[in-house]
C-alpha cells in the first residue's frame, strides 16, 4: 500500500467520514481553508488511480467511496512508521514519547491495562 501525501490523507479522512459522495460533498465537509474544487478533484482522481477509492458514474458526475478501510491504512502506515523510525520496535516508540514527555505515567498504565485485558 502506497503512502499517501498529506493532501491525499486529508481527502481520505473526509471520504472515510462520509462513506461515499461527490467531490462537492467532500469539499463541503473539509475544514477551512478548503482547497480549490479542482485541486480536490485531482487529489481524489489520484486516490482512485492508487486504488484507495472507486468512482461510480452517476449522471454527469462521479460518486466516490473508499476501497481501503481507515483502520487498515492506519495499521499499515504505523507498521511502516515504526519500522522506519524505531527499528521495528514499539517499545522504542513508546520510550521516545515517554522521554519527550508526550505520554504520562497514567497513560502508560492505561496502555498496560489494555494490553493485559486483551490477553485474557
Amino acid at each position: 500500500m502506497e503512502k499517501l501525501t498529506q493532501q491525499e490523507e486529508d481527502a481520505m479522512q473526509v471520504i472515510w467520514q462520509n462513506t461515499k459522495g461527490f467531490i462537492k460533498d467532500f469539499l463541503d465537509a473539509m475544514p477551512e481553508p478548503k482547497p480549490p474544487y479542482t485541486t480536490l478533484a485531482s487529489t481524489v482522481k489520484n486516490l482512485e488511480r492508487k486504488g484507495f477509492v472507486k468512482g461510480e458514474k452517476i449522471g454527469n458526475s462521479y460518486q466516490y467511496s473508499a476501497l481501503i478501510k481507515e483502520e487498515d491504512y492506519k495499521k499499515r502506515f504505523m507498521s511502516g512508521f515504526v519500522n522506519n523510525y524505531f527499528k521495528n520496535s514499539y517499545k522504542e516508540l513508546v520510550t521516545f514519547f515517554a522521554k519527550d514527555q508526550k505520554i504520562s505515567a497514567d497513560e502508560l498504565q492505561d496502555i498496560i491495562k489494555l494490553i493485559e485485558n486483551h490477553k485474557k
